[in-house]
């Protein structure tokens, strides 16, 4: 085998296999939780863009605005009718006159009512059809980020994003979108009315408009913030939840049961404070709205009766008035209480916007290309990168594969040897050199069918809350049952899935907990089988297992392996003893290469660890006796 030149340095990636965790290197998993809350965007760019969602709803906006005309023309009939039946009937005791308005005024009431229901009905699908399309477009945009961002970031923060931020907008589509257009209609309408039926009134009523816009302006100001603070504590207590429930095991193992609690308590205790504070902001609006509308009822009807006294008004005009008067601040108090779920919303809505806003860090090339079927050489030239742009990774890496060849990577934990497979699935982008496939920089090929070539197993299989058929079917969608079936049979995990409840219909748990490490490492094969990739990436794939497993699984590793250009990352030297080349890897640098035999045979690095692992299993039977 040529010489290739090969140098590394590595330090695992955040969250991948061999990493830290979710939060980088020197970080506890909840230590992000002390950053400051960022302050609220522009709510007008906000509410736009929220807008832009809800056009695409038009006939249904359409058929709503048309019904609360109807319904805030309905309403406007209310008080004066009231206000003729004083003055045509009550005053005159013309009974059956009034008889007759009676039954007019239930049926406009009842025509209200049917109205309402039918506008809440429209925009209730509207908002619901408005809402999936935002939660499909983030659900949709997480997929195209890297992942570097989800490194960044916990899954309970995300999830939070995509559940309660998203049901903000909901509610406030639902609820407050019709009673702000019915509001908005209310007040012209009303306030139509009370210049028609007494100008004079009219403008005693307005004289404390300009304290309530005055007031609303201040207050949300500071509300909007208020709730982004609650949204992002909310969101941190999640990702807590999230990590401790997955990692139970651990927290059990050593006792850590005091210390999550505390964590726990510690940022439920911030987002009560958050939560608090943006209630009670939001909670001054209602009375002091309620205050100021009834000192401007008090004056309007103190005014209206000086007047009926005076002769200036009938009573039946000075009813209408106070009940129109009535109507007007009704609206105001509305919109006063919707301040909440409002700003709350808005908050959440910000969030959402700036995960949609997030750019993928790996896109496909404008002129990318396709791969279709490959030989499966693979190179790495001259390849540099850091995951982070002051700490470099990798160093000048060079190496070549043949078609067909399986690479064997080993080397202490840290030492690069994930990276580089990393690089080859391109979950991240190398910084500086060029790596090929069958002469082709992987940068200028499709993403979607680079992956589709690449089948990988790794050290921790991640199999979903589905039945085991479907799980093994995951590595080609459209396969039959008979192809699954097979591919199990292939993978030496056929005769275990037989002994299952169920067989190939056993539901997983979560993360398959019902089943044992060589089982789930068996249905990864199995999976990979079917997907028949070109390129293998098997991770530490038994590093976690007995050694009659390990039998099994090797033996199906071979199988998966046979005709196939393969990279195995291995713990246990013994199992890649017939690998066409080892590449030893410490400190970042491809300190040997060669055969199995070859490096023994040099007596260096590789033939220490060999010998270091063989006294080892030696040393247990005697230990065990």
């Amino acid at each position: 085998m040529a010489e290739r030149r090969v140098s590394t340095t590595v330090s695992q990636r955040p969250g991948g296999p061999g990493g830290p965790g979710p939060m980088g290197p020197g970080r506890g998993p909840w230590a992000q939780f002390g950053r400051e809350p960022e302050r609220a965007k522009n709510t007008r760019s906000t509410l736009l863009r929220l807008w832009g969602y809800l056009r695409h709803q038009k006939w249904s906006l359409i058929a709503t605005v048309f019904l609360v005309i109807i319904a805030s023309g309905v309403g406007l009939l209310g008080p004066f009718l009231m206000g003729k039946a004083i003055d045509t009937y009550i005053l005159k005791n013309d009974l059956p006159g009034l008889g007759r308005l009676a039954l007019l005024m239930i049926a406009v009431y009842v025509t209200g009512a049917v109205v309402n229901w039918l506008q809440t009905y429209v925009m209730a699908g509207a908002a619901q059809r408005t809402v999936r399309d935002i939660r499909n477009d983030l659900f949709a945009k997480l997929q195209t980020l890297s992942l570097r961002f989800f490194d960044q970031r916990t899954h309970g923060e995300l999830m939070s994003r995509l559940t309660n931020d998203v049901e903000n907008i909901s509610n406030v589509l639902n609820e407050s979108v019709t009673q702000l257009i019915s509001s908005a209609f209310s007040l012209t309408g009303v306030a139509a009315m009370m210049f028609i039926i007494n100008v004079r009134l009219a403008l005693v009523s307005m004289v404390t408009l300009p304290l309530m816009v005055f007031l609303s302006q201040t207050i949300a100001k500071h509300t909007r913030k208020g709730f982004r603070d609650q949204q992002e504590h909310l969101g941190n207590l999640n990702g807590i939840i999230e990590e401790t429930i997955t990692g139970q095991r651990v927290v059990k193992a050593y006792g850590r049961e005091p210390t999550v609690i505390a964590q726990f308590e510690a940022t439920n205790t911030q987002l009560r404070d958050a939560s608090t504070r943006a209630q009670i902001l939001a909670g001054v609006m209602g009375p002091m709205s309620n205050f100021i509308n009834n000192v401007g009822f008090a004056i309007v009807a103190g005014a209206g009766g000086w007047m009926a006294v005076n002769g200036l008004a009938t009573v039946g005009t000075i009813a209408s008035f106070i009940s129109y008067a009535r109507q007007f601040t009704f609206p105001l108090n509305q919109i006063a209480n919707l301040y909440n779920s409002i700003q709350s919303a808005i908050a959440g809505a910000e969030r959402v916007f700036e995960t949609l806003d997030e750019v993928p860090e790996l896109v496909d090339a404008p002129d990318a290309l396709p791969l279709e079927d490959i030989r499966g050489d693979v190179v790495f030239d001259d390849v540099s990168f850091g995951y982070q742009a002051a700490e470099p990774v990798l160093k000048h890496v060079s190496l070549h594969a043949a078609a067909g060849q399986t690479i064997a990577l080993v080397g202490p934990t840290g030492a690069g040897k994930t990276t580089i497979v990393n690089l080859l699935t391109r979950f991240y982008d190398i910084d500086n050199g060029a790596i090929r496939i069958d002469g082709m920089d992987i940068r200028a090929l499709k993403l979607a069918d680079l992956r589709r070539k690449l089948g990988i197993v790794l050290q921790d299989t991640y199999l979903f809350a589905d039945t085991v058929m479907e799980n093994i079917r995951y590595g080609r969608l459209d396969a039959t049952d008979e192809e699954v079936i097979a591919a199990a049979k292939l993978a030496n995990a056929d005769q275990f899935i037989h002994r299952l409840p169920q067989g190939y219909q056993t539901e997983l748990s979560e993360r398959a907990g019902n089943i044992s490490q060589g089982q789930r490492q068996l249905l990864a094969i199995a999976r990979a089988i079917l997907a028949d990739p070109g390129i293998l990436i098997l991770d530490e794939a038994t590093s976690s297992v007995d050694t009659r497993t390990e039998k099994h699984i090797q033996e199906a590793m071979l199988r998966l392996m046979e005709g196939r250009t393969s990279f195995v990352i291995a713990h246990r030297l013994s199992t890649i003893r017939e690998a066409d080349a080892i590449l030893v890897i410490h400190h970042g640098e491809v300190i040997e290469r060669g055969t199995h035999e070859e490096l023994l045979a040099q007596q260096g690095f590789y033939q220490h660890l060999y010998v270091s692992q063989f006294k080892g299993q030696q040393l247990a039977p005697a230990l065990a006796a």
